[in-house]
């Protein structure tokens, strides 16, 4: 029997194995896709995360490659109106480190082998997780129960475990009562982004500007790029070329610069909805990262809530493989932690999406004196201490 099988073979999976095995238990790691993620939508490490991540090395390892934003701009009407100074923070990492999420997934990977962690089994499908009082059955298979081909009979096994833990994200929110029961409230806001070169004067800065037609985030990246993130109106074309023209159009008018819009050759559109489970334990079930709790990605937080989910639980989980013994008490301090967090980040995210929101001439003007407000004197280091998550239930 498996001691502990991780579903999801993501930045948050791949790190609780990682960590599980630094404390010494070996953990089984399965996902649907035949390879590591393409999405690059998480582009931002915070110092909550990176000084969780320091035990196993993983910490090093994403610094060599990341480029380091220790200041943040807003901005409108082609005014500045403050400036969030990362590099003021009490902490052991003053910045945000940025890297495309394929490279935090590399380094995640390259940590989990450096501690003799079992490699992901790749393309195998958990359907059901259905837990048990000594174990936890799983049941595998190709969606709708049909085989690889689609011709022949179902194909599927079952494969039991003390522990399992649920880490795939949202497409793995069906497979259990625990992660089914989620409350998903979607918001009405869509969004283009693009990595493109950087062609900006903003250097390391992260740079947030507030326009009355809608946000526009800017994020530097390695390799001499930037990631570009636009509020949208719903409706619009969403893919190919059109919409890499859409959202250089509102790179071009939002920045006041033709030469960063012109660098833009393609776009990706996504929106945004807060998913929060009840729970994060059903007995031997846990369900951690977007697989337990979803934030809107404006403000980057949701990544790390997963990261700072898994580091915390992994010394619970092998203190229960080696003692055989739940250690109840800490599983609950740790599942109230979590869920306070993730409810803090998930209200933190949605008023960031609402600033980010088209207002009138009169609004807009009221949210530029309130957030000029919000980033001056003592109130501005604490815009820093929260954005990079200094209010976590595990930030050190």
């Amino acid at each position: 029997m498996i001691d502990v099988l991780i579903i999801g073979a993501g930045p948050v999976g791949v790190l609780l194995s990682a960590e599980l095995a630094r404390h010494g238990v070996a953990a089984s790691v399965v996902d649907s896709r035949p390879g590591s993620s393409s999405g690059t939508r998480a582009v931002g490490v915070h110092a909550a995360a990176l000084s969780a991540l320091e035990g196993s090395g993983a910490t090093d390892r994403l610094l060599d490659v990341a480029r380091l934003v220790r200041t943040g701009v807003a901005s409108a009407g082609g005014r500045r109106l403050g400036v969030v100074r990362f590099d003021r923070l009490a902490s052991r990492h003053p910045y945000v480190a940025t890297l495309p999420q394929h490279a935090t997934e590399a380094a995640l990977a390259a940590t989990a082998a450096q501690w003799g962690a079992t490699p992901a089994r790749r393309g195998a499908t958990a359907l059901h997780v259905r837990a048990h009082r000594e174990a936890v059955e799983v049941e595998f298979g190709t969606p709708e129960g049909r085989a690889d081909d689609g011709l022949g009979p179902p194909r599927s096994h079952h494969e039991s475990a003390r522990i399992v833990v649920i880490a795939g994200g949202s497409r793995a929110r069906a497979l259990s009562p625990l992660t089914a029961a989620a409350r998903i409230r979607p918001y009405p806001d869509r969004y283009l982004m693009t990595d493109a070169p950087d062609t900006s004067d903003d250097g390391d800065a992260a740079v947030v500007r507030l326009e009355p037609d809608g946000v526009l985030e800017s994020f530097p990246l390695p390799g001499n790029m930037r990631r570009y993130v636009a509020w949208v109106p719903s409706g619009g074309v969403e893919h190919g070329p059109s919409a890499a023209d859409r959202l250089a159009h509102a790179v071009a008018r939002r920045m006041r610069d033709d030469a960063g819009a012109a660098a833009i050759s393609d776009a990706s559109a996504f929106g945004v909805r807060r998913v929060l489970v009840p729970t994060m334990r059903d007995g031997r079930v846990f369900a951690i990262g977007d697989a337990a709790h979803e934030v809107s990605p404006i403000g980057g937080q949701g990544m790390n809530l997963g990261l700072l989910d898994a580091v915390a639980l992994a010394p619970l989980l092998a203190r229960w493989v080696r003692t055989g013994a739940p250690p109840e008490q800490e599983l609950a301090a740790w599942e109230g932690r979590r869920m306070r967090s993730a409810a803090r980040a998930a209200r933190i995210a949605a008023l960031n999406t609402v600033l980010g929101r088209p207002l009138s001439h009169a609004r807009d003007a009221l949210r530029r004196v309130g957030v000029a407000g919000a980033l001056s004197g003592r109130s501005g280091t604490l815009v820093a201490h929260v954005y990079t998550m200094g209010m976590d239930g595990d930030a050190a």
